[in-house]
């Protein structure tokens, strides 16, 4: 598995971000900081629809 995370993050030590990987149908999401524990999956299709929507630039404050 090939964890990637966002190159707005730097890269370097200290750098903390959330990170990606695409298994054959599902996303795991993990934190930089802690990569050795819990590792979240979703539906590849779920995944997708998500980071859609967050791209324009949506509000999700209301479900805080």
């Amino acid at each position: 598995m090939t964890w990637r995370k966002s190159t707005y993050s730097g890269g370097g030590e200290g750098n903390s971000c959330v990170e990606i990987a695409v298994l054959s149908t599902r996303i795991a999401i993990r934190d930089s900081k802690t990569p050795a524990r819990a590792t979240l999956t979703f539906p590849a299709r779920s995944f997708s629809a998500f980071i859609e929507s967050v791209k324009p630039g949506r509000n999700f404050d209301e479900l805080a």
